[in-house]
């Protein structure tokens, strides 16, 4: 049986809050790497959200991880399907990876997304590859 780590540590949901906003803060200074180890300490402690998957996914992005990224990526909209910033990594892992076709492919659709940012960003993506 797995063990329990919140009850293990006599900690409640607000220490995960804690522990989510440190690792937020992390993000915001650019340190990446510490702010996986905190996300690693959070899906530990409980099995990680849509977001926070989408979130290390992006964190791999950054640090040039390609195939953690996806991974994790792929966890996340399989949880959450329409998701479009997640989308988007996704089809810059894709292209990091050397996958230009499948990473072209998502970008042109999201070129096409309501939300302008994604739409601004995926043609920029567009743009950088072709």
């Amino acid at each position: 049986m797995p063990v329990n780590w919140l009850e293990f540590l006599g900690w409640d949901q607000e220490g995960v809050k804690d522990l989510r906003y440190a690792a937020y803060s992390y993000i915001k200074q650019g340190v990446y790497d510490v702010a996986l180890i905190f996300f690693d300490a959070l899906s530990a402690l409980a099995p990680p959200s849509p977001y926070d998957l989408q979130t290390i996914g992006a964190l791999h992005l950054q640090i040039g991880n390609g195939l953690k990224a996806l991974d994790y990526l792929d966890r996340a909209l399989k949880a959450d399907p329409s998701h479009l910033p997640t989308q988007l990594n996704r089809s810059k892992a894709l292209l990091m990876l050397g996958y230009k076709r499948q990473g072209l492919l998502q970008a042109m659709e999201l070129a096409k997304a309501g939300d302008p940012e994604i739409a601004s960003q995926a043609s920029a993506l567009l743009l950088s590859y072709k």
